[in-house]
Parts: structure tokens; sequence; C-alpha cells
């Protein structure tokens, strides 16, 4: 097996996380017996956190992990940066073995290079949105010139120029947690940790943030890990999705493939009620055009042509507009495949339960 541990940013392999007083015996008869997450509970009064965790995340990617209360993301993800120390696994980021750091390489691991935002925005109410902004900067001993020119600038980045005197009192929870932004932002970190960080707030603003965030990811490109127990939010947000039932994860992939082809009725149940109009592409549902002819005839030379990238709803517009099969064309202009108005109508269905008579 290739060692792809430098390949990328951050790299999860085989992480367990067990909490209790017996968890080395618990995850001993785990790998030996195949115990449940309850027989580990009833037999050695220890809880199953994380089960056997394995990923990678490319640079400039938002991972997000998603499942609902309990499910172990938020427990996940602070072994990244060892605020949690798991039960057996290996975590490297930029190529270090977090598992081997001592105290001061994880302190600078921690200043340096990762940053989290939680979703309780952890302002310090006697300071101001300045000067929190700058507190990472004032830990690393930064002078005070310093400290607010890079305040100022990362809280022009999340639009609160104009705010620095404020208390945290004075704020919305929306503008609470641009500052919690802005404060990770301000230490200049190359991995981000965001736990929940929308969740607590109205859907309007959370809406609004989860828009400047993906804008300012676009900009920044920074590699983040983004949690969350909305389906919604992840397929919006996310580059890749990992979802997560009773510690393990259960299926990885890009927002399409997840709601496409869900691996088991629980992810299944997840993805039911979401459209599928700007998330599904014309190269998931074409089909090749020697099946197509051979079932339903011959394709006229004039039908209609669209690129593999164009989603549902642009497809089924051109098909309202234009009768008879499109062609699907790859990036060079070549035809791969074709869609008809079946192929539309069953992409449309796709996800929708089966009736019970």
């Amino acid at each position: 097996m290739t060692d792809r541990r430098t390949a990328a940013p951050i790299v999860v392999n085989n992480v367990w996380k067990i909490f209790g007083d017996r968890s080395e015996e618990a995850f001993k008869a785990i790998k030996e017996s195949g115990l449940s997450k309850a027989e580990v509970l009833s037999e050695f009064g220890c809880v199953v956190g994380v089960a056997d965790a394995s990923f990678e995340i490319n640079e400039g990617e938002i991972f997000c992990i998603m499942g609902l209360s309990g499910s172990g993301k938020s427990t996940l993800v602070r072994h990244i940066n060892r605020l949690l120390e798991p039960t057996a696994g290996e975590i490297f980021v930029e190529g270090a073995n977090v598992m081997e750091m001592d105290s001061d390489a994880l302190r600078d691991l921690r200043n340096q290079k990762i940053a989290m935002v939680f979703q309780n925005f952890g302002l310090m109410p006697h300071r101001t949105v300045r000067d929190n902004v700058a507190m990472p900067l004032e830990i690393r001993g930064a002078s005070k010139r310093q400290r607010w020119s890079e305040a100022d600038r990362v809280l022009s980045l999340v639009n609160l120029t104009g705010w620095e005197h404020k208390y945290a009192h004075e704020l919305s929870g929306g503008m609470q947690q641009r500052v919690g932004l802005a404060r990770a932002l301000a230490s200049n970190p190359s991995i981000l940790l965001m736990d929940e960080p929308f969740s607590a707030l109205d859907p309007l603003i959370r809406r609004q943030l989860q828009d400047q965030f993906m804008e300012l990811s676009q900009r920044l490109k920074k590699t983040t890990i983004f949690i969350t127990h909305d389906l919604d939010e992840a397929i919006r947000i996310g580059n890749r999705i990992a979802i997560m039932k009773d510690g393990v994860i259960v299926q990885t992939g890009v927002p399409e493939d997840i709601v496409m082809n869900p691996v088991d009725d629980y992810v299944a149940d997840f993805v039911a009620g979401i459209s599928r109009l700007n998330l599904v592409y014309a190269h998931s549902i074409m089909q090749p055009i020697e099946k197509r002819e051979a079932e339903r005839g011959p394709i006229p030379s004039n039908a209609q042509r669209a690129p593999h990238s164009v989603d549902l709803n642009t497809l089924i517009d051109l098909s309202v507009a234009n009768e008879g099969p499109i062609l699907v064309e790859d990036d060079q202009g070549g035809t791969i495949g074709v869609i008809d108005h079946i192929d539309l109508m069953r992409a449309i269905q796709g996800n929708r339960k089966e009736e019970v008579a």
C-alpha cells in the first residue's frame, strides 16, 4: 500500500476513541471478538465514540462530517488537534504525526497551523471585538500594532469593519459568529476545524453566513473540516461529505454521489428529502448512445447538445425548450452519452420512497 501520509494536509488512519476506565480492555475485545457498541457498554461500561475512522482531506477542500447527535462527529474532529486522545490510530497533519508530538509541538500546531470555530462563539465578554480577534496573535507575542493591523484586516473579510470597539453583548448572534471566524483567520492557519458553527443561528442568518464562508473559502483556500447535523448544509458547503452513525463513517463521497448512491437505508433516509435539481449532473444520468439507439431508435442529427457538467434543473429546461434527446459532451466537445425524457423522469423521481400499499 502506498504511503500517502504527506500527500494530503490531513490523513486519519483507523482512529478509535473509546470512553471509560476500561477502554484498553474494551478495544482489545472489539478487535478480538468483534463486540458491538452495545456489548462494549454492557460488558465494560465503556462508550465507543469513534470506530475505525479513516479519511484523507485534500488541500483547500471543505470536508463535511455529518450525523445525528451522538454519532461521533464532534468527537472525531477533536482528535485532529489532539484535544482528545485517541484510543488507537494515526493522525497526520501536513505530514507530521500528531500522535508523536510533545506538548510544545502540540502548542505550535494549535497556534500556528490549526484554528477552531465552535458553535457557542466563545468570545471573551471583557474584550472588544478587535481584542477578541487579535487574541491568537497576542498569545504568539506579536506587538500591539501587528495584532490590531491583522485584526482589522480579517474583520474587513467578514464585513465587520466599524465594529472593532464593540463588545460581544452589543452584537447579534450572526455577528458574534463572524467575530469567531475572524479570530480563527487572524492566526493565518492552513487548517480550519469548524464544529457546527452556524447551527445556533436563525435560518436566514445561517444561510447568509454559509454564503460568506463559502466565498471566503474560495478566496483563502483553507483546508476545512466542517461538522454539521444538517445534510442540506453539508451538501451546500462540502466538496465531500462523510456521514457518521454510532461512531462509524458509513459513507464518504461528493454530494452528488451521496444523494444518487446511498450505501444503506440510514443514508437513504437522510437524502430522501433532498432536491436533486441543482445537485445531479448530466454525466450521472446519461446512458451510452448505442444502448439508447438499440432500445428507442436513432438519435436525430440536430439533437440538442449540453456539457456533461450541467445540472438536472438546466437539463429539464433544455428538454422543455427542445423536444427529443440531449447529447452530452465532454470538456473537449466530444459526444459521450445521451439523455432523453425517460432518463430525466427517473432522475427526478430517483429519491422518492416507494409507497407501501
